[in-house]
């Protein structure tokens, strides 16, 4: 018997199945017989490999003949059918040996059964032959769809990456006989994704197929499907979605949104004030879009900008103090650039945006300015009532220039009158006081509310107005008989 049979089945595909062992077991090992006994020795069982198709929509699907070789169609042999399935999945015809399925077979369940066949000879009651394994194979038919594994499928990827980038790599999966013919070859395919991705047919690698920016669209939906068959005709087909992400990069300088800004400051305001905010704008996101304030180098001795890095704003401060009488308007460039760069991605940053500030200083009514910080008179002494001192003079640095009003606090010997002319209105003496320590008082005339003060210093000059005076009374004695020229005592 050869070994090897070449079995046409209802589908058409021819398959090459080898003989099973017990097949050749049964040819092989004879049953033994006692010693002397007459009865022919048993060749064996025939049958040949049994295949029967998956999904068989009929309730009797003839699947094979078990037939033994002392079996000379007498009808004295009854064929029976053991084993897990016997009786219920599979019926044997016990007369002429023929298997049927009576039950709608799914290979992905069960795709081998493994029977016993039994022959006896109905008028012995005995077995013909020995009792023998075989199998009923299930053969596969394309019944199931792919369907992909690890689903939901989600992605990330930079914006701007060349074409041909990996994306991701899906996967499915089919049920069916991958040694059945193309059953389980699976064909992939791109649904919608065009023209920004494509899929390799056979392995299911999503790559970019064109340059994304972010800034336009941050994120895809992918729809990939996979083909049983290689996809010829009758193939089935299961659908996936990916959520394809763009990731930022820093493809995007920042820009400021106004050309120009319009600040004002106060002329009192000390330096570090805060006068006024600038802003600019980066399509980016997260540390791509931080970014750095300055001023250009020519405008920076009066106002600085600093970065507030939580808000991304540039703070325009005061950095000198500013006097509306000497300059009322200012005019500087700010610029503004992203604070992590990196070097592939130079071609972006190229320029600095730039926009230009106006700062208007704002007159505040300021009191009166002394145009020395002091002043330091002399006077004779003895010199008569209304004696001329000196003259103190301030003005209003404002300019509507109000009028000065001038006063000295608590001086009972000088006066000053409106036009800051200092005169004595009592007789001085050196000798009992050199010098007059005054503190002078400026008043605007329109608003009182604005003064200034300053120390005068008068020195009172000394005049030859006192005769010598001995220090204390001398009493003097002289002795009665002393000579002339000889000393007095005292």
């Amino acid at each position: 018997m050869n070994c090897y049979l070449l079995l046409p089945f209802m589908l058409g595909i021819p398959l090459l199945w080898p003989c099973l062992g017990a097949t050749e077991n049964s040819q092989t090992k004879k049953v033994q017989q006692p010693v002397g006994s007459h009865l022919r020795v048993k060749r064996g069982w025939v049958w040949n490999q049994f295949l029967v198709p998956e999904e068989m929509n009929t309730t009797s699907h003839h699947v094979g003949r078990l037939r033994s070789d002392l079996d000379n169609g007498n009808n004295s042999f009854q064929y029976k059918l053991l084993g897990a399935g016997a009786g219920s999945t599979f019926i044997i015809d016990e007369r002429t040996g023929d298997i049927y399925a009576i039950q709608k077979l799914d290979r992905e369940e069960r795709s081998l059964y493994t029977l016993r066949a039994q022959v006896i000879d109905i008028t012995t009651g005995r077995a013909v032959e020995p009792e023998s394994e075989f199998v009923i194979k299930v053969s596969d038919i394309n019944d199931n769809e792919p369907k992909f594994l690890d689903e939901p499928y989600e992605a990330i990827v930079p914006e701007m990456s060349p074409e041909g980038t990996l994306v991701i790599q899906v996967t499915a999966s089919d049920a069916d006989d991958p040694s059945s013919g193309n059953n389980a070859r699976l064909l992939y395919s791109l649904l919608q994704g065009q023209p920004y991705f494509s899929v390799e047919p056979t392995t299911g690698v999503i790559r970019i197929s064109s340059t994304m920016d972010r800034e336009l669209q941050d994120e895809y939906w992918v729809i990939i499907q996979a083909k049983d068959m290689i996809g010829q005709p009758g193939a089935l087909s299961g659908t996936t979605n990916v959520l394809i992400k763009l990731s930022d990069v820093n493809d995007n300088k920042p820009i400021f949104k106004e050309s120009l800004y319009r600040l004002t400051v106060s002329e009192s305001a000390p330096t570090g004030t805060s006068i006024g905010t600038i802003t600019a704008y980066d399509n980016d996101i997260g540390e791509n879009a931080e970014m750095d304030y300055s001023i250009e180098e020519d405008d920076s001795q009066t106002f600085d900008i600093i970065t507030n890095h939580e808000t991304q704003e540039g703070i325009v401060i005061l950095k000198k103090k500013v006097n509306f009488e000497h300059q009322n308007h200012y005019g500087i460039r700010a610029k503004v650039k992203n604070h992590h760069v990196d070097e592939k991605l130079m071609k972006y940053h190229t320029e600095a945006s730039t926009t230009f500030i106006k700062i208007q200083v704002e007159d505040v009514d300021e009191p009166p300015l002394f145009f020395l910080p002091y002043y330091i008179f002399e006077i004779f002494e003895e010199t008569p009532q209304g004696s001329f001192v000196g003259v103190v003079s301030a003005t209003d640095p404002d300019n509507r220039k109000s009028p000065i009003r001038y006063s000295i606090t608590r001086s009972k010997v000088f006066n000053i009158d409106d036009n800051g002319t200092i005169t004595t209105t009592n007789s001085l003496d050196r000798e009992i006081s050199a010098w007059y320590n005054l503190t002078i008082i400026a008043t605007e005339k329109y608003n009182i509310e604005q003064i200034s003060s300053i120390p005068v210093y008068v020195q009172v000059l000394n005049i030859n107005d006192h005769a010598p005076e001995f220090s204390q009374y001398y009493e003097t004695y002289v002795c009665e008989s002393a000579g002339s020229g000889q000393g007095l005592f005292f």
